[in-house]
């Protein structure tokens, strides 16, 4: 099976009933049959058109052996107890690494951001997206753009919240989730000095692309699991609510986090997002499931302090 991989192009809008843009339609990938294991695969071939540049490839998948029974991948499903993350492992900044602002508080901030600013420094926007996979790819290249500015921002005094690290510049807003500082290694997110923080609709497509890219076996980074990086909203505090009723409830995910079991493959570059309502965003891809079916699945996302997760899928 093809490993997913992102596409070094910066981000563009797909479908979004705000702005009234939309993404040339693009063909979808030959889907490929696989006969009794002794055999050779013959791999049908399929032009794809690549036309969301904030994704990633699309994922051919092979479909199960017919004897074999379903199950959900483990990284697809919420784990008991998160992993620890062994950032002991990682090597110090090296020395000449660009200076990061100390921050109150979370002493390990600048570390971990010194660490990926070093790779800013010196390093390619496609090796950065590589490093940076839970961020949409063309985030990464619009965000990363602008070198001087960031570094000059990060060389300023941080601050802290509960949930984020940030810096601030006269040009920039540099922040960071703190999840990802006890990572070791941070992937912050640039802003324009004076707008609005916060995540976009690529990124909300991303999200949906990392969770089905579970579910087929393959990952975008054999890191990314449930446990240590959630994508289903919780299931407390009770706040679901994309209709707008007034009458939240837990989220319909929460509690069946393995409804999309069985499927073996997605459409990576036919995914469209809108969005519905203050905070909630639907995301629609094609999704095939082990018996060959391929049918458009609705995601439901909420946006949340630590970017967006998925709350319900339908139909």
């Amino acid at each position: 099976m093809e490993r997913a991989r992102p596409l070094p192009c910066g981000d563009r809008t797909i479908r979004n009933t705000a702005s009234s843009e939309s993404s040339p339609t693009t063909s979808d990938p030959g889907r490929r049959s696989s006969t009794a294991r002794s055999l050779a695969a013959l791999a049908l071939g399929g032009a794809l058109l690549l036309s969301a540049c904030d994704s990633v490839s699309g994922i051919p998948g092979d479909d199960p052996a017919p004897a074999k029974a379903l199950t959900t991948p483990p990284a697809a499903v919420p784990s008991a107890a998160p992993s620890t993350a062994a950032t002991s492992t990682l090597p110090p900044p090296p020395a000449d690494a660009p200076e990061v602002g100390a921050v109150p508080g979370v002493p390990e901030a600048a570390t971990a951001l010194r660490r990926w600013a070093a790779d800013l420094e010196s390093g390619t926007i496609a090796e950065l997206q590589e490093k940076c996979w839970t961020m949409a790819p063309g985030n990464v290249a619009d965000m990363y753009e602008d070198k001087q500015t960031i570094l000059a921002t990060i060389a300023q005094p941080g601050t802290a919240t509960a949930k984020t690290v940030t810096w601030k510049g006269r040009s920039a807003t540099v922040t960071v989730e703190r999840g990802a500082i006890e990572t070791g290694y941070a992937c912050p997110r640039v802003f324009p000095a004076g707008t609005e923080i916060g995540p976009n609709d690529a990124d909300a497509r991303h999200t949906v692309r990392r969770y089905l890219a579970r579910f087929v076996g393959e990952p975008l980074d054999p890191a990314d699991k449930e446990g240590d990086y959630p994508l289903i909203c919780k299931a407390t505090p009770a706040e679901w609510d994309p209709n707008g009723t007034g009458s939240p409830t837990a989220p319909p995910l929460a509690n069946n986090p393995g409804k999309l079991t069985g499927v073996t493959d997605f459409a990576g570059q036919q995914i469209f997002s809108d969005r519905i309502g203050s905070g909630y965003l639907t995301v629609e891809v094609p999704v095939t499931n082990s018996s060959g079916v391929t049918k458009t699945r609705t995601f439901t996302l909420a946006e949340g302090d630590e970017g967006y997760c998925i709350g319900d899928v339908s139909p």
